[in-house]
């Protein structure tokens, strides 16, 4: 039996082992350019779960399952999408914008987790790092404003049943999907490029992916500038469309209560549900990790935050959609027994 002493002991000196680790592997991350100071940052440590290496296999399956299911089910919805008539809707339009956006946000930042997991040496390279914080940003922003959409066309359905195919016609579901990702791009990646300033070391990412809270910890300069832009990027695309959504099921609620038929209610009440989940589930991770000044960083709580936002809530959304809307169940069934007879 160990005393406690001797697992104090152990526990200080992997810890230790951890940091050392980090320092020299930081070593290794500057390439000197001729006899000046100036330099180039190749890579950087990234320590994602390593404070707990005994879970590196456990969190490896258990990311890759999330992983796949992300890649399965939003695959599926586009599919059904494309293929079945009857999703041929405004709604489901922007949901497969809602799924193509999750495969790419996860696909940017999970790969390089599942080989970190497994690999002696925790880095990411520094071009890797910024296209990560930059896509992070921009699938972030534009997440937010197509849920912000996706509220609209559930208001004019709801309260506008008869305008709702006129309102919602094509060409405007096209004008407001285009829309989105321009705005977009230029609340989000634009500043961002025009604000970025040089890192300092010991170039270690306390994180599980790059992205602009955890790095503006690492910016040599004043980043008053940097967090005050963050967090007026942050009500741009992050309180506007979530106002949005308040007002637009609030109205929503208001023409549901005033409705004769209580399966007219309830209809209404579950095509609006799924979306409702999603977008509580997605801004509650979201303004808590991009709205809050710098001092109240968490190096440990963030990454389970962003785990949630990046990699496990991608992953819930197309069975939020599928198992509470008959109508993608209904497509799910037409193709499978399609297959059947086929086959």
């Amino acid at each position: 039996m160990k005393s406690d002493q001797d697992v104090g002991i152990t526990t200080y000196l992997s810890k230790f082992y951890i940091h050392l680790c980090y320092d020299i592997s930081s070593a290794h991350v500057i390439s000197q350019h001729d006899s000046g100071n100036s330099s180039t940052i190749i890579e950087l440590v990234l320590v994602g779960f390593s404070n707990h290496p005994q879970a590196d296999i456990s969190l490896f399956f258990l990311f890759s399952v999330v992983y796949l299911v992300n890649l399965f089910g939003n695959t599926v919805i586009i599919f059904l999408v494309v293929i079945d008539s009857c999703l041929q809707t405004p709604m489901y339009f922007f949901l497969c914008h809602l799924a193509f956006l999750n495969i790419f946000y996860t696909t940017t930042v999970v790969p390089k987790m599942f080989f970190n997991l497994l690999a002696p040496k925790k880095v990411i390279s520094y071009d890797l790092c910024l296209a990560q914080t930059y896509i992070s940003l921009l699938m972030g922003a534009a997440e937010c404003i197509i849920l912000a959409i996706m509220a609209l066309d559930r208001f004019v359905a709801i309260c506008y049943p008869l305008q709702y195919l006129l309102i919602m016609n094509w060409s405007m579901c096209v004008q407001l999907a285009v829309g989105a990702w321009i705005i977009s791009f230029f609340a989000s990646v634009v500043p961002l490029y025009f604000t970025m300033l040089p890192l300092c070391g010991p170039y270690i990412v306390d994180h599980i992916f790059c992205e602009v809270p955890v790095l503006l910890h690492m910016v040599c300069a004043d980043t008053s500038l940097q967090e005050t832009m963050m967090v007026i990027g942050a009500c741009g695309t992050l309180l506007l469309p979530f106002l949005l959504i308040t007002l637009s099921y609030l109205r929503i609620l208001v023409a549901v209560m005033r409705m004769q038929s209580a399966e007219g209610r309830k209809k209404a009440f579950s095509t609006c549900s799924s979306h409702l989940t999603v977008v509580t589930i997605y801004y509650g991770t979201g303004m808590f990790m991009y709205m809050r000044p710098k001092s109240l960083y968490s190096a440990e709580g963030d990454k389970l935050i962003s785990l949630f936002y990046a990699v496990i809530n991608p992953a819930l959304n197309p069975l939020i959609y599928s198992l509470r809307n008959k109508e993608v169940k209904g497509a799910l069934k037409r193709l499978l027994e399609r297959c059947y007879y086929t086959v």
